[in-house]
Formats: structure tokens, C-alpha cells, sequence
């Protein structure tokens, strides 16, 4: 997937968070949207996946050269973020499950698959409610990268994740995402330290 902003612009009553940026994510690269907190890399990050509506300029996402449509967006990309909740009174089975219902999985991979794979098949049969934070944020990555999406968004991805898991995280990313688009809002060098793009979102107020 390709998205390519113009004159982009996001403000929240009057003031702007960014503004005036001029950028194209080109298919398969990894980019990483950087700045400090509060610094609009998360609003930024949600006007790429469509949920967040720019306040000037344009933005256009091109599949096999073709515009998809804003509402479309969605169906091909996957994303990871604090700010996403959890069903809880799920298992990580029925979770899994339940979100393979609107996405398949990469390559056909089975749910205990991924779930050996994070380290939580002792854990399949439990209410996520009674996961760790750490725990649930292996099962949020999981979700993200192991759809079947050209575009991965995360969203700060390590929280809540031990040194295991920073190891974890880069294994799926090196195993399981290297043809995608990825893209990264973090001010954590070890969460996009594979990107080869860096946008310093504070450079665009």
C-alpha cells in the first residue's frame, strides 16, 4: 500500500498538531513517526489508518494503483495501540478466533501456532481479564502482525514489555512483517530501530 499526504494538516480547536506535511509511505518500507509525548505522533498515526480526519490537505491510500476508497481502508491494515482495548472476558483462543473473522491470518496460520510462537500457550484458556499487562500486549501485537494486512500501524508497541519481550517483538517483526508497509509511532529507538524512514512529527507544527 502506498499513502501519500498532502498539505496535511490536523488541528484540535485552534491548535495545530501538525500541519503542512508533503510525505509518500511507499509499499514494503518501514517508516517511524518520532517526537516526544503529546507531540501529535499518535493523531498522526490514526489520520494514516482513516479513523481520524484531517482538518486541511489530503491524504490518498493506492492499492495496485488504484485509490481505495476512505471507508475501505481499514479491511488492509492491522494496528497495535494502547488505546485499543481488549475483549476481556475472552480467551486468547476465542479472541484470536473472533478477530479472524474479519481478517485472516498470515499464511494460514493456526491460532495455537501463535500462540506458541508469544509464549502464551499455557495461557490459551484464560479470560484475558487475569492476563498481565505484559501478556496483553503480546496478544495486541499477535493480532496485528499475524493478519493478513499490507499495512502494519503500531502504536508505541513495546508497553508494558520486559527485555523477553522487546526480543519477541523484533523476532515477529523480522519473521512475520517483512513485506509489509510498517509503520511506527514511538520516541523508543529499540520500538523502530528498523525503520530506514524517520518522520520528526514536531518538525511539521
Amino acid at each position: 500500500m502506498l499513502i501519500e499526504l498532502s498539505d496535511a494538516g490536523k488541528k484540535f480547536n485552534r491548535e495545530w498538531i501538525f500541519r503542512t506535511i508533503n510525505y509518500r509511505f511507499e509499499s514494503g518500507k518501514k517508516y517511524a513517526l518520532t517526537g516526544p509525548n503529546g507531540s501529535g505522533k499518535s493523531t498522526l498515526l490514526q489520520v494514516l489508518a482513516g479513523s481520524m480526519t484531517l482538518s486541511q490537505g489530503d491524504i490518498k491510500w493506492v492499492m495496485n494503483q488504484q485509490n481505495l476508497d476512505p471507508d475501505h481502508v481499514f479491511k488492509h491494515l492491522s494496528i497495535a495501540a494502547p488505546y485499543l482495548e481488549l475483549i476481556e472476558e475472552m480467551t486468547a483462543v476465542e479472541f484470536l478466533d473472533f478477530h479472524r473473522s474479519f481478517k485472516p491470518l498470515l499464511n494460514n496460520i493456526s491460532i495455537t501456532d501463535i500462540l506458541e510462537t508469544i509464549g502464551l500457550e499455557k495461557a490459551a484458556h484464560k479470560q484475558i481479564r487475569y492476563f498481565s499487562s505484559g501478556m496483553k500486549q503480546r496478544i495486541k501485537l499477535a493480532q496485528a502482525i499475524f493478519s493478513d494486512c499490507s499495512l502494519l500501524l503500531l502504536d508505541e508497541p513495546c508497553t508494558n514489555l520486559d527485555e523477553h519481550g522487546y526480543a519477541l517483538y523484533h523476532h515477529l517483526i523480522d519473521t512475520y512483517a517483512k513485506e509489509k508497509t510498517i509503520i511506527v509511532s514511538s520516541n523508543d529507538v529499540n520500538e523502530y530501530g528498523f525503520c530506514t524512514n524517520k518522520i520528526y512529527v514536531p518538525d511539521h507544527k
